[in-house]
């Protein structure tokens, strides 16, 4: 019992700083797309404007846009789209460009106001199955542990 505790304590602990719900996520279809998921809740009853862009350097290129003002760099014109997520943010489509992703890139989703960006090397991209993005994320491992040492105890 004393033992028990301790390990749900210390899982406990580990489980604070992680960062359970991800907002953005990159990943490779299976016909060679890359996706970017962006999941910045989406406020109702206002106009939600996004923004997706790199950078795999010191530039920041954008992608796919709808705010007013702003356009995408003429590269990714008619290589990208974008689809609503049920009020949960947004999905970036990007054709073309996995097999000569930079070795290292930030992408950046800005929603309404708020940001999110994650860095990703080219060579560790995950595909988009269900099972990888669970994996990707960190307090899933701690959750599979608890789990898995209560159903051994």
């Amino acid at each position: 019992m004393l033992k028990s505790l301790f390990l749900c304590g210390v899982l406990g602990v580990l489980l604070i700083p992680a960062e359970c719900s991800e907002q953005i996520s990159v990943c490779v279809e299976d016909d060679r797309d890359l996706r970017v998921d962006c999941m910045i809740k989406l406020k109702s009853s206002q106009y939600n404007s996004y923004e997706f862009s790199w950078s795999p350097g010191t530039k920041e290129s954008v992608i796919n846009t709808n705010v007013s003002g702003s356009s995408a760099e003429s590269v990714f014109k008619d290589k990208s789209y974008v689809q609503e997520l049920d009020s949960q943010g947004y999905r970036l489509t990007l054709s073309g460009f996995t097999d000569t992703l930079p070795h290292n890139t930030t992408y950046i989703c800005k929603i309404s106001g708020e940001n999110a960006n994650i860095n990703v090397e080219a060579d560790q991209l995950l595909p988009c199955s269900a099972v990888s993005l669970f994996v990707k994320r960190s307090c899933s491992w701690i959750a599979c542990l608890l789990l898995f040492y209560h159903t051994q105890s």
